[in-house]
This record gives structure tokens, sequence and C-alpha cells, in this order.
């Protein structure tokens, strides 16, 4: 069963060519996620967000998507974290350190040349299944 993902707190723009979020059955595929326009407002206030707090913030709007899908952070299993700058990585580790307590997904961290608005300095792109909870995860040991 396919169903597009309602999410007040990150809705679909009425123009946009994309969705936000799809539920295929048990899974959670979501497009990448950006602080916009949160970080648009902050930039112009005179006080831009930085890399720890746009992180935050975009996990926190994946969170909103996941729950508005019936799920919960924990049901996060992989990332892909685009980055403007590499040298803000341990920003972005923080950030991650923070927000997931501890139990953390897989995940991929790539340099980009630019973002779609000259504010951002993060994007993220997440996948989760709502039958599964990183909390519960125990290790596997091989011999190899």
């Amino acid at each position: 069963m396919l169903e597009r993902i309602n999410c007040p707190a990150v809705p679909d723009l009425p123009t946009a060519t994309w969705t936000n979020a799809y539920r295929f059955g048990q899974e959670v595929v979501m497009s990448g996620m950006t602080g916009h326009p949160a970080t648009r407002q902050a930039s112009q206030a005179g006080a831009p967000l930085g890399t720890y707090e746009q992180t935050l913030l975009v996990l926190r709007k994946i969170e909103a998507l996941i729950h508005a899908a019936g799920g919960h952070k924990h049901n996060i299993t992989k990332t892909v974290v685009y980055l403007l700058d590499i040298a803000d990585k341990d920003e972005v580790g923080r950030a991650r350190h923070d927000f997931f307590e501890g139990h953390y997904p897989c995940s991929t961290l790539l340099a980009v040349q630019a973002l779609v608005f000259s504010e951002l300095r993060v994007e993220i792109d997440a996948w989760a299944r709502l039958d599964v909870d990183l909390r519960l995860a125990t290790a596997i040991t091989t011999g190899v």
C-alpha cells in the first residue's frame, strides 16, 4: 500500500514537483530536507543559523514526517548528509549525537559545492522502517 505522508509541520508545497515523504508498507522514504524557510528567515534577521542548528532543525523535520507516518526517530535506518563545508562535519556529528541519543542509523556524509539556497549549510535524505527500533539493536560478532 502506498501512502503520501501529510504532515502540517512539513507541508508539501502546492507548487512543488516532489513529495516530502511516502510510506510503502513499513518503509518511509523522504525527499532531501533542509532548514528552509527558517534558515532564510534567520539569515534575513541578521542571525544566520550555523551547521549544528540547521542539522537539528532538519532532523526534527524528518522526525515530524516519520511521526506523521506512524513512527518515531528510532525508526530511521539510514541518512545521507550533504554538507556545504566538510570542515563542519563535527557540528553535524554533535547534532546527530544530541538528536539520536546513542542509537545511530547508518549514514553517509558528502561535501557538496552548493545547496539550493545560499544560506543552507546542510541537507539530509532519510529512510525509515516502522517495524525497526534501533534502540533494540543487538551486536553481531563474526570471526572475520
